[in-house]
This record gives structure tokens, C-alpha cells and sequence, in this order.
């Protein structure tokens, strides 16, 4: 692959993945659909997407979805939608990036990897930047929210961990996908009395599925065998800043200090950690 097409697909993934932030807070912000109806919407037409991409592709290619990590990837996805009911697009991406690294990370040091003084002072600088973040203010993001999204990247975190050597990244997903939209009509269920649905919502949620989750993921695995390990990880710290852009420019939301302030450690240390362990190997 050309080094100008692995640059425009990653580009294209990254994009999408802020997009997932954006059109989740338009939904839940500025139409009537409910947190559990998007979350449904969205993993149903994610899992069409990536199962017509399966079988578009054709081949024998190994790997199947399971259990655990469908649940992981449903418990991302609700809490990710129901926490965007209060938090701002940036400050939502900004939490979940935080805890989807550093799940992995953590993951990392459990199996024995030990981190270089630098490593750890990055470490520590972003989780003194989400403390920042999550502290008492009136700038500070809903603590329930915050507290729901911190959950959501956990869950993502699990389930990344999990997807390494499951096999075909593309069927493996599609099969968490399908199981896990079968968990989220299940929750629509239970919450059927409270649920409101709304056209442009729903329109919404079926983009935020089938284009910035399944088409997305689709990109980025397409393009992930030719970045570097450390390389990949580094260009995901762009998220955050295209969602805090984003929000600013088409869902009118402000760029508080505080929010500021927590980005640059957040992101700052985090590059560190990664950085710091590239020089190592």
C-alpha cells in the first residue's frame, strides 16, 4: 500500500472516530431519541455494515466474535451513549480516550511490563489531568457522567485487549457487533416505557453505526497492519483534539480552561508513555 493511501485511510478512521462523539451528542442534545434506542440503532446498523463488508470480501479467514468481548463492546457503547446525555463532545472524548489507553496500559504492567521513569511520569501527569477534569467547579463535567464515560473507555479498553490475535479483525468484529446489538435490543426492551424516537435521531444513530463505527473500524483495520504498533497509538491521540474542534464548531460548545488545561496532560502524558517506550524498543 502506497504511504499517501495509508495516510488518507488513517486520516479517514481518525475523523471517524471523533465523529462517533459528535453525532452521539447531537443526538441525545438536539433530538428527542433516547440513550438506549441510539445505542441500539447503532450497534444494529454497525453490525449489517461490517457483515456485508465480511461478506463482500469473501475468503476463509479465521476468527468469530464471543461472548465476553460483545458484552465488553455493549457496555462501551450504552455507557457511551447514556453519558452523553449531559457531557459535551470534548470533554466525552477526552474522558473515554483517557481510559481506553490507560485500561491498556494498565493491562500492560498486570502481564509484566514495566514502565521507564518517563513512562511513568506521563502516566502520572494524565491521570493528574483527568483528576483536574473531574474535580468539584463550574466548569467540571457532570461527576455521574463523567463517572459513566470513564466506564464506557474501560469497557472499549477490554475489549481492544481482547480483540490482539482473535483472528480476522474485520469478521471478528462484525460477530461482536451482531451480539452485542442483540444485548442492546434487549435494553431497549427493558427501557421500552422511557423510549422516544425521533427521525433525525435516528439518523444520527444509523451514521454513528453504519459509517463512523462500521465503515470506520472497517478503514482503520484496513490501514492498521502498515503503521507501526507505537505509530498507531500515537496518531489516536488526535481524537480528542478533532472532537473538542468539532464540538466547538457545529455543536456551539465552549473551550473552558479547565478543558484545555486537562487536554494537554491528558494527551501530553499519554504521548509520553508511548513515546517514552518507542525509544525503549
Amino acid at each position: 500500500m502506497s504511504h499517501a493511501r495509508i495516510i488518507v485511510l488513517t486520516t479517514l478512521a481518525l475523523l471517524a472516530f471523533a465523529g462517533n462523539s459528535l453525532l452521539c451528542r447531537a443526538a441525545l442534545a438536539r433530538t428527542h431519541i433516547d440513550a438506549a434506542s441510539f445505542t441500539t440503532v447503532r450497534l444494529v446498523s454497525g453490525a449489517l455494515v461490517l457483515w456485508m463488508l465480511v461478506r463482500l470480501r469473501g475468503g476463509a479467514a479465521a476468527g468469530k466474535g464471543s461472548f465476553l468481548s460483545a458484552l465488553a463492546l455493549f457496555a462501551y457503547a450504552a455507557g457511551f451513549s447514556f453519558s452523553y446525555l449531559r457531557l459535551s463532545a470534548a470533554a466525552g472524548a477526552l474522558i473515554l480516550f483517557g481510559a481506553v489507553q490507560a485500561t491498556m496500559i494498565a493491562w500492560g504492567l498486570w502481564k509484566g511490563e514495566r514502565l521507564r521513569p518517563a513512562q511513568l511520569l506521563g502516566l502520572l501527569l494524565a491521570c493528574a489531568g483527568l483528576a483536574g477534569l473531574l474535580l468539584p467547579g463550574l466548569s467540571a463535567p457532570p461527576l455521574a457522567s463523567a463517572l459513566l464515560m470513564l466506564g464506557a473507555g474501560m469497557a472499549w479498553g477490554v475489549y481492544s485487549v481482547r480483540g490482539r490475535g482473535a483472528g480476522d479483525a474485520l469478521k471478528v468484529s462484525a460477530g461482536n457487533f451482531l451480539l452485542a446489538a442483540a444485548m442492546a435490543l434487549a435494553l431497549s426492551a427493558l427501557l421500552l416505557r422511557g423510549a422516544s424516537f425521533d427521525p433525525m435521531g435516528i439518523w444520527y444513530a444509523f451514521l454513528s453505526g453504519a459509517i463512523t463505527s462500521g465503515l470506520g473500524y472497517a478503514v482503520w483495520y484496513t490501514a492498521l497492519p502498515f503503521l507501526a504498533s507505537t505509530s498507531a497509538a500515537a496518531v489516536q491521540l488526535s481524537v480528542p483534539v478533532l472532537a473538542a474542534l468539532g464540538g466547538i464548531a457545529f455543536l456551539d460548545e465552549p473551550l473552558t480552561l479547565r478543558l484545555l488545561a486537562a487536554s494537554i496532560a491528558i494527551v501530553g502524558g499519554i504521548a509520553l508513555v508511548i513515546l517514552a517506550g518507542k525509544r525503549r524498543a
